[in-house]
């Protein structure tokens, strides 16, 4: 009998922390994570969309362009022609997503300037395909992340961003599938020699983006979320996971941005994490702006406290989307630009005031986004010229400025550097 005591016992222990040893029996997921937890990680967003479907031409003419921001593409394996060109009348060409080569790219750099890794988005659309072909087509970036993430030793993670659900006709519940084909099919939770799915509080990390937003068609009561949540967190195969939701910036006061629900805190509450989502709404055009961002992460920080909740502050370098907003019916185009980078000064604000705050990890928007101006990826200064097109540039910085700015914004987050002085940038070491 007492053997047998003994024996119970061992395995619950071993259950109860299968986040650091390894997973109990019928669960999908790798165990021995190595990255057990967010607490000191700087993770930024992937979008990798930027696909080649035009016959071998990226961008046949400006007609095409959604983007506000033009990579360096000077360091990628494969490149494409663009119908644009560039101020010495060369031809101007892009990446494509799809190759394999591009998403190694990214990942080395990832490593070569000291970012822990990406959350990979993972679009309600794509991820509710009909045929097994259409998922397929939709996960082939996901299978070059895994594979770069191998190489590079850096964390991957899902981020679902529910943009295109429908209310009426869709819900939630429609993710479980998609959940269980990227476990099991793809391996996101098991792939390579090392797992490298980032994982919080021991368990595999999966992100929901896009709760509480009032501009969204569905309702967050009747989306069956909570039930979504509840698979992720409680399947005994695919479950036992870490959940982040990614919410408006006034989701405290439920204002402003957000929904006027008090349900979305019920929410906010069944979760590990939570995102607020600040893109557009600080800019250092406006005065006293940090001290504003200071006391939302204080604020942040002392709800989430409370209520048992981790808190992950997003930062940013910027905004621009003319040309994006310029395609956009009945809208006036908005201005290049809108929120200027001032050279990484308003990037760097953020970083040292969230740090200074008390905060242990960071999400930066995003890592590839030139749609909307936000890429911290290598970017150029010497952009196209063009008749309606513009394209914002990097005040004189060089193409991976933000790269390393983000590099220095994790050594600062883990006690590696010290806080430079209010308006100063890290200095570059030049050998």
């Amino acid at each position: 009998m007492r053997k047998s005591v003994i024996a119970l016992s061992a395995l619950f222990i071993a259950y109860v922390t299968q986040g650091e040893v390894g997973f109990a029996a019928g669960s999908c997921h790798a165990g021995n994570p190595v990255y057990p937890t967010y607490d000191g990680r700087v993770m930024t967003g992937y979008q990798g969309w930027f696909h080649n479907r035009s016959g071998g031409v990226m961008y046949p003419d400006e007609g095409y362009i959604r983007i506000d921001m033009w990579p360096d593409v000077s360091e990628y394996e494969k490149t494409y022609p663009t119908g644009l060109k560039l101020a010495n009348g060369e031809t101007a060409r892009f990446f494509c997503s799809s190759d394999e080569s591009t998403v190694e790219t990214h990942f080395r750099w990832m490593k070569e300037y000291g970012l822990d890794g990406v959350f990979l988005q993972r679009f309600f659309v794509n991820a509710t395909r009909p045929t097994k072909e259409g998922r397929e087509a939709s996960v082939t970036v996901i299978r070059h992340a895994l594979k770069a993430a191998q190489k590079h030793i850096r964390a991957v993670a899902i981020m679902y961003d529910l943009s295109g659900l429908r209310p009426g006709r869709d819900d939630c519940m429609k993710l479980v599938a998609d959940w269980k084909f990227l476990v099991d099919e793809v391996k996101v939770t098991s792939y390579g020699a090392r797992n490298l799915y980032l994982h919080h509080r021991g368990k595999p990390l999966v992100a929901i983006w896009g709760v509480g937003f009032p501009d969204r068609p569905y309702s967050i009561r009747d989306i069956k979320l909570v039930e979504f949540m509840d698979f992720l967190k409680n399947d005994p195969v695919y479950g036992r996971c870490s959940v982040m939701l990614g919410v408006p910036t006034h989701w405290r006061a439920l204002e402003h941005d957000c929904v006027k629900d008090a349900y979305l805190h019920e929410l906010v509450r069944k979760a590990d994490l939570v995102m607020p989502w600040i893109v557009g709404r600080f800019t250092p055009l406006r005065r006293n702006d940090m001290n504003r961002y200071r006391d939302m992460v204080d604020g942040d920080l002392a709800w989430c406290k409370s209520a048992g909740v981790d808190y992950v502050p997003l930062v940013y370098p910027g905004f621009s989307w003319y040309n994006l907003s310029r395609k956009e019916k009945g809208l006036t185009p908005a201005p290049l630009e809108s929120i200027p980078r001032q050279g990484g000064t308003f990037y760097w604000n953020q970083i040292q005031t969230a740090v200074a705050a008390g905060v242990n990890r960071l999400y930066i928007a995003m890592f590839d986004e030139v749609n909307e101006g936000t890429a911290i990826f290598k970017v150029s200064d010497n952009p196209p010229v063009g008749k309606s097109v513009k394209f914002a540039r990097m005040d004189g910085q060089p193409s991976d400025h933000y790269l390393f700015l983000t590099g220095e914004g994790a050594k600062l987050l883990r006690g590696e550097r010290t806080p430079t002085k209010p308006g100063e940038l890290p200095a570059r070491i030049r050998h």
